[in-house]
């Protein structure tokens, strides 16, 4: 490059710029159209690295966009304080944890003064809080600051309150006992913002079955043998009990009455579950080995056999054995039987045989076992991957297509498995129990301990359970715009299955419950209808409402719902009137949320619950329009950990790179749903298209607007009409990669053609050529504009668009025009064909043509090609059909002498593409005239060779080889010599 750029500078005069002429702050404005665009508010414990950059950077470029077409856009941001992770982090300053410490030093950068403040928890959130927002203007991201907040301000405490309110009015929140996520060491529910990695504690219930084992040296109290399942429908198929005999166990007293043997481990879990457990003695797996036990189904006696592969800490440590239906089972029971020295070691005789329960079709070939079957299906591979693909298939085939076997299931003979599973647990009810376990453990709290599943008693829930509220909750998500549509599905499955959800915890920062004190509202529903707070915020921060003890609930029924009536309002607020009614006529302006921007990874959570608020507290009117979900973001195809060192802040990218590079390469590298895989590589690439820009820039340089002069100038604004389209069609859908390829690389091909086409000419500099190509970099870089914005704004501003206040922004998204000129772009499509067709010749003969000659169709085949074309646009690709209906029209009939002319028109049509047809329908080309303006272009490409060009109707034609004949319609035939 001859010049250099200086991205900071440029960065830093924009957002000054952009500040200064107060160009995002959004209004209402009666005579515009709103758009209200959302994304998830950051949480403030630490920065933001370039994985959080895309979900903020796609709803910039949206609102961007927006803007540009025409609609008064709000994008507005907070900052998301409440919960435990903050608590949790300050306490682990306090400790010296020094992987935390190593993070803060060598990952964040930060000193040791800064640090020492963060043993008080609101220190952590205000530091992270204006670095993450100094990264966010330095991104360019488009936010209104005005209506900024953070979530332990004192009217949004009040506006949360009125929330639980309203909720616990209409019924929805419960105080009862319900399994929760649980910090043993914070004593705490957790959700996903409150563990490690961002992870959302996923449990399963299972059926507690109780085996009995009389104990001969205590007859009078029989030893209950408790095995945790999924398919208590599979009891009859028990042939023995599985223990480890290495690990530890524990005889203990439930609840003062059982007495239960489980793994140590189990024991501890039974405690979260509100029992009472108190241990008698300590044994090894290994004593229990050859110990009868009871099924309290049927009281068949089963033994217990050794299994090293039974987890202590997985269920209750015991696992009942079901070879006949369960794979794993079914290998351990062969593997044992083989295995002398465990069966001598322990004193045992293995006689146990698979006993077969469940008929189902694929699986019932007589006296087959439907476990061993479902191994010899499974694809080769790994043992242990084999069986779990094995179990997988053979347990979802049977729940629902099996049924019980006639023989041995008693009154549950021919059932469907499916109800047999539910009547199977309610007949047992006195001899089973229920156990909750965590199915993606390890899940760690940030406070570093590890999570369990909690049985909590007198804890205040979301009833997300509630069917009514659920069918609400459907009913939104079917009239929703849910972008890519392809995770519609997943929304509806949570809404399935999402049931009582703790809604408050004992201590963290935020809300207290407004009708009990000792408990806080927990962060992820705090954070479900806040984008409503923004209306208010503004008037918070301009100090329009200063008495947070005057806002009461009445306030927020008017301004948010309609409820009541202003006068009143305004009085028990101590607010104006006037103002009290302009924030009512604002959120009615403004709401409801027209796009709602977040990560895949919030779908069973915070976005389902956004949902579920949403659709209790307002009006069907005000529920939201849309849910845009993208994937996370890989660094250099690998996750982003700490441990592999691949966590770059946002602030130093942008340092590094430049933010329109960091915005480009995020956004270009995958569509919504695949995972972004940001490389420096791709980084550097982008980095070299934008200096592109600036080199265009630069040699556009006083051109003066001119109208086109040739057939090239009309080409490249017609392409100009036609990018502009598409690329609006592909935003409108939010296909942002295939948008930002179209402006970098399509319409960079689309401008080469054109230079190529001019230079031929001799018209290179020419005052013309420098006004199209002016034009061309103005409509890309209005195009380019919602994804680099500095790039966008300098260049715009240097191609002398310097009227005041007259942004990129403000100038708006340039002219679609999909149709353009046909004619021209006809002309350009043939010439280029034409030359792809003459390389693939000289290619294939080897030759250096001294002279080419290029004849097009003879008249008479134009109304046979338009017929071709009619029918194909028509779905008639018939060739006996369309050559009865070719010879029946006397214009076409000569088609007869050369039928295998009909089949290479219909291969040409069907090769080229859509619009190209279109095209093709609505003109008549002079194909001569086009060629013999890139006469010029085609010497030049073939070393100066002699180029004529003649129609197969001109009878003085030069044609020594007859190839005039082969021409079609759009397909010249070429001779060279």
């Amino acid at each position: 490059m001859s010049f250099l750029v200086d991205w900071g500078f440029i960065e830093d005069k924009w957002i000054r710029r952009w500040d200064e002429q107060k160009l995002f702050e959004a209004d209402p404005d009666p005579s515009k159209k709103k758009y209200f665009v959302t994304v998830a508010y950051p949480y403030p414990n630490s920065p933001q690295h370039i994985g959080h950059g895309r979900t903020y950077t796609l709803a910039d470029a949206h609102a961007r966009y927006m803007r540009m077409k025409g609609y008064n856009v709000l994008f507005p941001m907070g900052f998301h304080y409440t919960g435990t992770p903050i608590l949790g982090m300050s306490r682990r300053v306090a400790a010296g944890d020094k992987d935390l410490l190593d993070t803060f030093h060598n990952v964040y950068r930060l000193t040791d003064d800064v640090i020492a403040t963060f043993v008080e928890p609101v220190k952590i959130a205000s530091y992270f809080h204006n670095e993450i927002k100094q990264g966010m203007k330095e991104m360019g991201y488009s936010i209104d600051w005005r209506r900024e907040f953070t979530t332990i301000d004192r009217i949004y405490s009040k506006f949360i309150s009125w929330q639980f309110r309203t909720l616990k009015k209409k019924g929805l929140i419960v105080q009862g006992s319900h399994p929760v996520g649980w910090c043993p060491r914070d004593q705490n529910p957790v959700s996903q913002h409150d563990t490690m990695g961002d992870v959302e504690p996923d449990f399963t219930e299972y059926v507690i079955v109780k085996f009995r084992h009389v104990d001969p040296s205590n007859l009078h109290v029989p030893l209950i043998i408790p095995a945790a399942t999924l398919r208590p429908e599979t009891l009859f198929g028990v042939t023995n009990m599985w223990v480890n005999p290495d690990a530890e166990y524990v005889e203990a007293t439930i609840d003062g009455g059982e007495r239960w043997v489980v793994s140590k481990e189990a024991a501890r879990k039974l405690e979260f579950l509100n029992h009472s457990v108190s241990v008698v003695r300590a044994l090894k797996g290994s004593e229990m080995i050859g110990w009868q036990v009871i099924n309290p189904l049927n009281n068949v006696t089963a033994p217990v056999y050794p299994a090293s592969f039974v987890e202590p800490d997985s269920g209750t440590g015991i696992v009942m054995s079901v070879p006949a239906h369960a794979p794993f089972d079914y290998q351990a029971l062969a593997d044992l039987k083989a295995d002398a020295a465990t069966q001598k070691r322990f004193n045992i005789s293995v006689a146990a045989e698979p006993v077969k329960i469940i008929e189902s079709e694929g699986y019932s070939s007589s006296g087959s076992i439907p476990a061993a079957e479902a191994i010899q299906k499974a694809v080769p591979g790994p043992n242990e991957s084999r069986l779990e693909k094995a179990t997988s298939d053979l347990y979802s085939h049977e729940f629902y297509k099996g049924r019980m076997a006639m023989e041995n299931t008693g009154k549950y003979a021919g059932m469907p498995v499916a109800e047999v599973k539910e009547q199977v647990r309610k007949d047992i009810a006195g001899s089973a129990s229920v156990m909750y376990e965590l199915t993606n453990k390890p899940v760690r709290c940030r406070c570093g301990a590890e999570c369990v599943v909690k049985l909590l008693s007198d804890q205040w829930f979301l009833n997300y359970g509630d069917k009514e509220w659920k069918a609400l909750a459907h009913e939104c998500i079917q009239k929703m715009d849910i972008v890519p549509q392809d995770i519609r599905q997943e929304f509806d499955y949570v809404i399935d299955w999402l049931r009582e959800r703790a809604c408050a915890r004992k201590s963290g920062l935020g809300t207290k419950l407004p009708w009990d004190q000792e408990w806080i509202i927990e962060s992820l529903s705090d954070s479900v209808i806040y984008m409503a707070y923004y209306v208010i915020a503004r008037h918070v921060n301009a100090g329009a409402i200063t008495r947070d003890e005057a806002i009461s609930d009445p306030f927020f029924d008017y301004v948010l719902l309609g409820n009541g009536d202003a006068q009143s309002v305004a009085r028990e607020s101590n607010l104006p009137l006037s103002l009290v009614e302009q924030i009512r006529d604002e959120f009615r302006y403004f709401y409801p949320v027209d796009s709602r921007h977040s990560g895949r990874d919030l779908v069973p959570n915070h976005l389902s619950f956004f949902i579920f608020n949403h659709v209790a507290i307002f009006n069907r009117e005000n529920w939201p329009g849309q849910i845009v979900v993208n994937g996370s973001v890989l660094m250099e195809g690998k996750k982003m950990s700490k441990s592999l060192g691949n966590i770059i802040p946002l602030r130093a990218a942008i340092r590094e790179q430049g933010a329109d590079t960091i915005r480009l390469a995020m956004l270009i590298s995958a569509e919504l749903l695949q995972d972004a895989d940001f490389s420096f590589d791709t980084a550097r690439g982008i980095r070299s298209k934008l200096l592109g820009v600036f080199e265009l820039a630069e040699r556009c340089k006083g051109a003066v607007p001119a109208p086109p002069e040739q057939v090239e100038d009309r080409w490249l604004l017609s392409r100009l009409g036609r990018a502009a389209a598409e690329t609006a069609e592909s935003m409108d859908r939010l296909r942002v990669r295939e948008a930002i390829h179209r402006i970098l690389y399509s319409m960079e091909q689309d401008l080469q053609w054109y230079e190529k086409r001019a230079a031929a000419k001799g018209r290179q500099g020419s005052a013309a050529v420098k006004a199209m190509l002016a034009q061309y970099l103005q409509t890309q870089v209005r195009m380019l504009a919602p994804f680099a914005p500095f790039t966008a704004d300098e260049v715009w501003e240097r191609l002398g668009n310097k009227e005041e206040g007259a942004t990129i922004t403000q100038v708006g998204w340039p002219k679609e025009d999909k149709a353009g000129d046909p004619e021209a772009e006809e002309s350009e499509f043939l010439v280029s064909s034409l030359l792809a067709d003459l390389q693939n010749i000289v290619k294939v003969t080897k030759m250096a043509p001294k002279k080419i000659v290029v004849y097009t169709a003879a008249g008479w085949k134009a109304p046979v090609y338009r017929t071709v074309l009619a029918n194909v646009a028509a779905g008639k690709t018939n060739f006996g059909e369309t050559m009865k209906q070719l010879i029946a029209n006397p214009e076409t009939a000569k088609i007869k002498s050369d039928p295998n002319l009909v089949k290479k028109i219909q291969d040409d049509i069907l090769s080229i593409p859509e619009d190209a047809r279109i095209r093709r329908a609505r003109l008549e080309l002079d194909e001569v005239a086009a060629i013999k303006d890139a006469v010029s272009l085609i010497s030049k490409e073939f070393g100066g060779a002699e180029v004529v060009v003649y129609s197969e109707d001109d009878a003085s034609k030069y044609d020594p080889k007859a190839k005039a004949k082969m021409a079609r319609p759009f397909k010249p035939a070429v001779f060279m010599e």
